[in-house]
């Protein structure tokens, strides 16, 4: 009886193996590693038909077609950016492109319309680009922690006071830092109309850093400049060196600092960039590159063989903090499904005004990069979601 039983051991340990090894069933949307498909560089982008993917191509023509009808009201000559935020510091173009836009689904495009290769403003969703840069920091271990207060590596006179001080890098990106001061001649308070457009404040009383929210690109623009003073070179090849040539982003994005906004680092003349394009400047990219930074969230901060940015940070950037809105580290999310109603709750997005918008929805492996629209984005979500074949 042993010696039948010994006979049969190779094969019952091969079975056990085999079993082991089966994959489990993959869930809906979801795309395994080993088939995950990258866009190459520049127009290198495979195309396919919306059916190829599960979709319902007419319902996604719908969905489009509402898109094309929501184009903002914003002049296209910016010729009310004054009147709206306030005195410009920095350049605008002399227009925009009309509405326009993407939709990714398992890394294909299968919907685009409009003028999307036109680099154009792109205003606060230049944050979530800041965003991705303290992650590189810290991945990099240049910041230890991000709860560390950013005077421990920043000694330009920006921390020194009692208040300031206690500004961590943490209370930076979730908008919570109650910096107090001036930079590049606006202050925090945004008071005055002249300065800060229909957009001014009534002063208020001044809060514990980490206790109050309030959307502030002064302060934003101060965390920029910290960042500048930790890298030591200009945050635009920081992006470019370890994000967008890697992804394949075009060469025809730029992120473009105030006239007033250079500042010395170790005794070289550098550009410090804005969280937005609100008095002017900020990050002018087009829509296809916005969809590859969307696309490379999606993926959990992977491209092709490299790690980009860790999924850690990936994580911690769109996981909400406890003050405020349903907001992540400078990106918007929708975990109290109060954002969009219609859309996942794991879902969340980069936002700027105009609108813009770079919506990632890691439920269906979609990734939807909308520009000058008019809506919040859930109707149009909705419409794409209905396409979705269960």
């Amino acid at each position: 009886m042993k010696k039948h039983f010994r006979q049969w051991l190779p094969f019952l340990f091969l079975a056990l193996v085999a079993c082991q090894s089966t994959p489990s069933a993959p869930s809906s949307g979801a795309v395994s590693r080993e088939k995950v498909y990258y866009p190459g560089a520049g127009d290198d982008w495979e195309r396919r038909k919306p059916e190829e993917l599960g979709l319902d191509a007419e319902l996604l023509a719908q969905a489009v077609a509402y898109a094309q009808t929501q184009e903002t009201k914003w002049p296209r000559d910016f010729s009310n950016q004054e009147e709206v935020f306030g005195k410009l510091l920095g350049p605008i173009p002399k227009d925009r492109a009309g509405t326009n836009g993407i939709i990714i689904k398992n890394g294909y495009i299968v919907a685009e319309w409009g003028d999307t290769k036109r680099a154009d403003p792109t205003y606060s969703i230049a944050k979530s680009f800041l965003s991705t840069i303290l992650g590189l920091t810290l991945d990099k271990g240049m910041i230890k922690d991000i709860h560390d207060p950013v005077a421990n590596y920043v000694k330009d006179g920006g921390y020194d006071s009692e208040h300031n001080r206690k500004v961590t890098w943490h209370h930076h990106a979730q908008q919570t830092s109650e910096w107090e001061g001036e930079l590049f001649g606006k202050t925090h308070t945004f008071v005055g109309k002249e300065e800060f457009g229909s957009g001014e404040r009534k002063p208020r009383e001044l809060k514990e850093p980490g206790t109050y929210y309030e959307y502030n690109d002064v302060r934003i623009n101060r965390f920029s400049l910290s960042l500048l003073r930790v890298w030591k070179k200009p945050l635009p090849e920081v992006l470019r060196e370890h994000i967008m040539e890697p992804i394949g982003a075009s060469n025809t994005w730029q992120y473009l600092p105030y006239k007033n906004s250079y500042v010395d680092v170790d005794g070289k003349r550098l550009p410090s960039v804005s969280g937005g394009t609100r008095w002017g400047g900020g990050l002018w990219i087009n829509t296809r590159d916005e969809a590859r930074f969307g696309y490379l969230f999606l993926r959990k901060g992977r491209w092709k063989n490299r790690q980009l940015i860790s999924e850690k940070w990936v994580e911690q950037a769109t996981t909400p903090g406890t003050v405020g809105p349903d907001y992540g580290y400078l990106w918007w999310l929708n975990t109290q499904k109060k954002q969009w109603p219609h859309a996942p709750a794991t879902s969340f997005a980069a936002l700027g005004a105009g609108s813009n918008t770079i919506w990632v929805d890691p439920e269906h492996d979609l990734v939807v990069v909308w520009r000058w629209h008019q809506t919040n984005g859930d109707e149009f979500f909705r419409r794409i979601l209905a396409a979705v074949k269960q």
